[in-house]
């Protein structure tokens, strides 16, 4: 870290109608994807501005090298952990923005699963007039691997899961059914150009990172909750605040489940309500 110093990164960026629709057509929620001219519903940035790294910067996980502009962590389990959006003016798809993004702190802690450190990223976008139309802080969770037993599980599991049709399927109580199998996974690391192994390659993620299958994405599972909230008919969105606690692996049931008042929604997955959600949104409404 001795020669690492944060900097903030400027860009001029298209917002790409191809991802856009790209997303739509993963969701297949029955609402219309949004056409040049639209405003971005709200998360869906994450898409819409992808950021590809050339190949020959990646490392082992598929992420960039770290030490340029993340710092050079050298703990080996990458984690998005929340983090909290504010949506003060309208993106729209088709026009131009520009991103500024810096590393706004590297905080090292020790936690029950031994070392970690905690990067916070801020980033903000602007409409084509220069007004700030999103202020994003990202946290990102570096972590010590888990130990890899010589019982690795078999990859049949993920050979044998079915395409499972859309991902939301209405529930009778409240919510929405939320499925994942590895074509969602593939389909939205290639739409928001995230090259982690841990999503697609099922040797990797459980035979060198030690998962019992493949990850889900966080940023997936929150843009999920952020469509239930879409959905639902709920009012224009001034911020949300993001936790993501637990993983989710691939083809594990899980409900989206939405709060009395509409506040909040909460991805429940295996370990369930007693257990605390594995991610939650809560959500800033403009009455």
């Amino acid at each position: 870290m001795a020669d690492w110093a944060p900097h903030t990164v400027v860009t001029d960026e298209y917002i790409d109608p191809a991802p856009v629709t790209a997303l739509a057509t993963l969701f297949d929620d029955g609402l219309p994807a949004p056409a040049v001219g639209d405003e971005l519903p709200p998360l869906w940035h994450w898409v819409a501005l992808p950021q590809w790294a050339a190949s020959s910067q990646l490392s082992i996980d598929g992420h960039p090298f770290r030490g340029s502009f993340l710092p050079p962590v050298d703990l080996p389990r990458r984690m998005f952990a929340g983090g909290r959006v504010e949506f003060l003016a309208p993106l729209r798809v088709g026009d131009m923005t520009r991103r500024e993004s810096r590393v706004d702190s590297v905080v090292e802690k020790n936690g029950r699963s031994g070392k970690l450190v905690v990067v916070t990223v801020v980033t903000t976008l602007y409409t084509p007039a220069g007004e700030p139309a999103v202020i994003e802080t990202q946290n990102l969770i570096y972590r010590e691997g888990a130990a890899v037993s010589g019982d690795v599980p078999s990859p049949a599991p993920a050979a044998s899961m079915v395409p499972q049709g859309a991902p939301f399927v209405a529930r009778d109580d409240a919510g929405f059914d939320f499925r994942t199998d590895p074509t969602l996974l593939m389909r939205f690391s290639a739409t928001t150009a995230n090259a982690h192994r841990i999503h697609y390659d099922w040797p990797y993620a459980t035979g060198v990172e030690g998962y019992p299958g493949l990850v889900v994405h966080g940023p997936l599972m929150s843009l999920a909750l952020a469509e239930t909230h879409r959905l639902s008919g709920g009012r224009r969105v001034a911020a949300i605040d993001h936790r993501n606690s637990a993983p989710l692996f691939c083809g594990q049931s899980a409900w989206l489940r939405p709060s009395d008042d509409g506040g909040s929604i909460a991805l429940i997955g295996p370990r369930g309500l007693d257990g605390g959600p594995h991610t939650s949104i809560d959500l800033e409404v403009i009455a």
